[in-house]
């Protein structure tokens, strides 16, 4: 077909297409060809300078050898895999925690019951303090200071990890919530008690519902980071694929086996990155189009 004849869809619709917007439409293919072409380019020229750069490095055969052998590769990649299951168990039973004791946290602060008053200064204090802890230190601190009271006989290092995970976490998912319940409209929750809804209801149906559309790019973001984040729990010495890695290293003195780990936490995280920027574009795209984010 013509590139300037109509094209099924403007036939079907009845539309009669000009020569003038026949034209803008090419200009328009050409200039999405020329930065396709051009970022291509970039790219090529971009990983070739690295490449070169690298492979020129005085250094670069024993750095070769000491991070990115195909034996060592192969050989510890079983171990390591094995250990990256201890930390998706851990991540899921993080997220579900994370996401009950969040809610509750920031229900709480958003709340103007008196009653929960001494509530909400706890809530403020822990927030603030546990934001302010490094997750390294709160590990420690979780990991050495329970069993250290005596009360509880031996615990799981991976359950004392997933409870520092829990509560540092919380804090931070607490405050992208709260934020998401105060930018929710005053006058959504007078119509729903308008409509006769309690408040319980309200907040239930009208107020979570659309405050989890407004966070959930930021919400994506701190998932993300908490998959990383759960493998320090290796500090505590449990077996995850960080301390798999520390393993094959200890006998072979070989860093590969750290390069499959990060490859693995890599191939872990990629989806859910990819789902956070495609539903970041889509937001921003529906707010564009004056639609209801």
């Amino acid at each position: 077909m013509n590139v300037s004849e109509p094209t099924p869809d403007d036939l079907a619709r009845g539309d009669a297409v000009s020569e003038v917007e026949l034209s803008r439409r090419r200009y328009r293919r050409g200039q999405q060809l020329r930065s396709v072409a051009i970022s291509l380019a970039s790219t090529v020229v971009l990983v070739a300078l690295v490449v070169v750069g690298l492979t020129m490095s005085p250094g670069w055969p024993r750095v070769k050898e000491t991070f990115f052998s195909a034996e060592y590769f192969v050989a510890s990649f079983p171990e390591v895999l094995d250990g990256l299951w201890l930390n998706l168990r851990i991540l899921v039973v993080a997220v579900i925690g994370v996401a009950v004791l969040a809610t509750v946290i920031a229900l709480i602060r958003t709340s103007r019951n008196p009653v929960l008053f001494p509530l909400r200064v706890i809530a403020t204090v822990y927030t603030t303090v546990m934001r302010g802890i490094p997750m390294i230190v709160l590990l420690y601190l979780i990991g050495f200071g329970i069993p250290g009271l005596g009360l509880f006989g031996r615990i799981d290092p991976a359950v004392l990890g997933t409870i520092a995970i829990v509560i540092g976490y919380s804090a931070y998912v607490a405050e992208v919530l709260r934020a998401g319940f105060n930018d929710v409209h005053p006058s959504q929750r007078a119509s729903a008690r308008s409509l006769g809804l309690t408040a319980g209801q309200t907040t239930r149906l009208v107020v979570i519902p659309q405050a989890l559309r407004k966070v959930t790019p930021a919400l994506m973001n701190d998932f993300i980071s908490m998959q990383k984040d759960v493998g320090l729990i290796s500090v505590l010495g449990a077996v995850d694929a960080v301390r798999a890695a520390q393993i094959e290293v200890a006998s072979s003195y070989n860093f590969t086996p750290y390069v499959v780990a990060s490859l693995l936490f890599i191939l872990m995280s990629v989806p859910f990155i990819l789902l956070s920027d495609w539903y970041s574009e889509r937001l921003r795209r529906r707010e564009q189009s004056g639609g209801v984010v």
